[in-house]
């Protein structure tokens, strides 16, 4: 029980001194902030740390220090932004009042200054910069013009959360600013059309919009189905085009080699003795023929990118292949004379490869995959 109590004690000794040490570290470093938030957070158990006391004492007067002349430089700037960097600094100072008030007995001995109507008027002079400059972005009527301004009236919204003016401002600038592409139904092919093969449930064509749809990597490109952009009544700024250029289904082929094999057996054995023993050994063999039937097919994807007047401003052609293979053998002779990989080649059944729409599937899976990745690494550049 003594030693529980002696281990508990010393714990608590160890944890007291490395939270000194450590906020008189954050002192002795000049990070004044992280030393008043530590010293805050370990003075609520033990409010009566000499130690912590004075970190937190001198911490604070000079955090404030550099904080009130980084403001009044701030305040002299000719930067629009200036606002926003003031705004800055008197969160970081109402971070430690924060830290401070929760430790009600420190609270009175190092008398924090409460920043929080600073940080109401800043943050309101910084919304409205953010604001004016969304508005000037907005008057260069060019999509990425639009973006800048987009990013702005989300800035304006971090300083005024929920101000109607610029909440209407930013999705007005989104809807100038992003691209609707509309990707246009696979063209038929040799008799296939192949957006009618499923791919994990859905066609080609639907699996990709879905893709690119959950995960464009560009959050100004939207995409979009021919019949959604119609019924939604979308503009459209790109249309996608799919063909497939070309299409080899491919056919079996059987190439065969032939080997002998031979093995030295015992025909006949006399024993004489039990340490005497004659053996008669006599050459066997077989021949082998091992068929290796192999299937190849490839297919390519055409993609076509035109823009509102029908102009192209992206190609590209992704391709696919399926390769298939088995291998067998049959033999003539004697088995014996087989090793135990011919034998499993022996008795291995006579495979023929998967039927048409199985390739098929398989190929506008690869293709799929392919075409995804192609197609977003574009527009992310957009």
């Amino acid at each position: 029980m003594k030693w529980k109590l002696y281990t508990l004690l010393f714990t608590g000794i160890s944890l007291l001194a490395i939270s000194c040490k450590t906020a008189s570290k954050m002192y002795e470093k000049g990070n004044y902030d992280e030393a008043v938030e530590l010293a805050a957070k370990k003075l609520q158990k033990d409010p009566d740390d000499p130690k912590l006391l004075n970190i937190i004492q001198s911490s604070y007067r000079y955090a404030v220090n550099d904080h009130e002349s980084r403001i009044s430089d701030y305040a002299q700037s000719n930067n629009e932004l200036k606002w926003e960097w003031m705004y800055n600094e008197y969160v970081s100072l109402q971070r430690m009042y924060d830290a401070i008030y929760k430790a009600p007995a420190v609270f009175d001995l190092v008398k924090p200054i409460n920043y929080s109507s600073n940080i109401i008027t800043y943050s309101e002079k910084a919304g409205d910069v953010r604001y004016d400059r969304g508005i000037a972005f907005m008057q260069r009527y060019d999509k990425q013009s639009y973006r800048h301004a987009y990013r702005e009236f989300q800035a304006a919204l971090r300083f005024k959360p929920g101000n109607r003016d610029a909440t209407l401002k930013m999705r007005e600038a989104y809807e100038y600013a992003v691209t609707n592409v509309v990707v246009l139904p696979m063209q038929q092919q040799g008799g296939y059309v192949y957006s009618s093969y499923t791919i994990g449930g859905n066609n080609l064509d639907d699996q990709l919009i879905q893709n690119l749809q959950y995960s464009s990597g560009n959050e100004f490109v939207r995409f979009y189905s021919a019949w959604d952009a119609r019924s939604q009544n979308i503009r459209v700024d790109q249309e996608m085009q799919m063909r497939m250029a070309q299409v080899n289904i491919g056919r079996y082929i059987d190439n065969q080699s032939k080997r002998k094999v031979t093995k030295e057996i015992v025909v006949k054995e006399i024993v004489y003795k039990p340490d005497s023993v004659v053996r008669e050994y006599a050459k066997i063999s077989a021949d082998i023929t091992t068929t290796r039937r192999t299937l190849h097919s490839n297919a390519t994807l055409l993609i076509t990118v035109r823009d509102e007047h029908g102009n192209r401003v992206w190609s590209d052609d992704v391709s696919a292949v399926y390769n298939w293979s088995t291998e067998f053998s049959t033999f003539k002779g004697d088995e014996r004379a087989l090793n135990e990989s011919d034998k499993n080649l022996v008795n291995r059944r006579r495979d023929f490869p998967p039927g048409e729409n199985e390739i098929i599937r398989c190929i506008l899976e690869e293709i799929g995959n392919n075409a995804l990745y192609r197609i977003k690494n574009y527009f992310n550049r957009l």
